[in-house]
């Protein structure tokens, strides 16, 4: 029975990760015909709906009040912070490219867990860290025009930072709450704000949007930034978070993988062995020492 839940909470978790891969390719399309503020704010809009109709079906309470101001942070993580930077980013960097440099979420997940859990990582850990982050600065300004790191990778390097405190926060919170109501509470924490937002960027030329791009803002929001969530989060309670969250590691090679029959781009060998360089040394990382302070 144990080794059926560990391999169902396996398949959960590598489809929640090919799902949450989705997200860079289906950013990098819609970009290309609205605005990346806009199409952050109608990605906020839309999971927060969904978000608030789950939480209402459910009848669930609202969380403890000492809880709130920490999923507010998390919140602003990963509602606010992360889908901006990573649409600023795709209007300007082709999505295998954003794959290789978020191929080190992995490790500022970890890293970010040493300031809100108070953890600490091994001398080995930050020698992995460091050997990652210096693969991608180089890979980041050996594939630039002008041969140093562009305005996109910055936005793609604050995205993993992002990122990187979402996940840790919320896998704090998770230990209090249920995996889905946090994500349901984030999304529908911010749906006000999300709301004005969008009908404030609302842009005239909207009903000229192509089909891709409807496609696009329809997966960003329902799959990336909510129901994603549940499939990944499911998988972790299956198969445990260490087992499901090494996963995780596959995402650069499916966003390559993505990217070239959804935004067109041409699958280039030094790219995927960028990528492999960059999982390698979140290998070697994650199976270095981290203990609780």
């Amino acid at each position: 029975m144990t080794s059926s839940r560990q391999k169902l909470g396996v398949a959960l978790g590598f489809f929640g990760i090919c799902l949450f891969a989705g997200t860079l390719p289906g950013t990098r399309l819609t970009v290309a015909y609205l605005d990346p503020l806009f199409l952050t704010a109608a990605r906020w809009s839309i999971a927060g709906l969904a978000g608030l109709l789950v939480l209402l079906v459910m009848r669930c309470q609202p969380p403890p009040r000492a809880l709130w101001g920490t999923l507010a942070i998390t919140a602003f993580c990963t509602i606010v912070a992360f889908p901006i930077l990573m649409a600023l980013a795709m209007a300007s960097v082709p999505a295998a490219h954003g794959g290789v440099v978020l191929g080190i979420l992995p490790l500022a997940t970890v890293a970010a867990a040493t300031i809100v859990a108070s953890e600490r990582p091994s001398a080995g850990f930050w020698l992995a860290s460091v050997a990652g982050a210096a693969i991608v600065v180089f890979f980041m300004a050996r594939h630039s025009d002008t041969g140093s790191i562009s305005a996109g990778d910055f936005y793609l390097l604050g995205t993993v930072v992002a990122g990187g405190f979402g996940y840790a926060l919320s896998g704090r919170l998770s230990m209090s709450m249920r995996g889905w109501e946090v994500i349901s509470w984030q999304v529908a924490a911010f749906l006000p704000i999300a709301l004005i937002t969008t009908a404030l960027l609302w842009p005239a030329t909207l009903p000229n949007v192509p089909w891709q791009g409807w496609a696009g803002l329809a997966y960003v929001s329902l799959v990336s930034q909510y129901g994603a969530f549940f499939v990944f989060n499911a998988g972790m309670a299956l198969g445990g978070v260490a087992r499901i969250g090494q996963l995780t590691l596959l995402q650069p090679f499916i966003i390559v993988a993505l990217a070239a029959p959804v935004n067109g781009e041409p699958i280039e060998l030094s790219t995927l062995a960028y990528a492999a360089a960059v999982v390698a040394t979140v290998i070697v990382g994650q199976h270095m020492r981290v203990t609780r302070g």
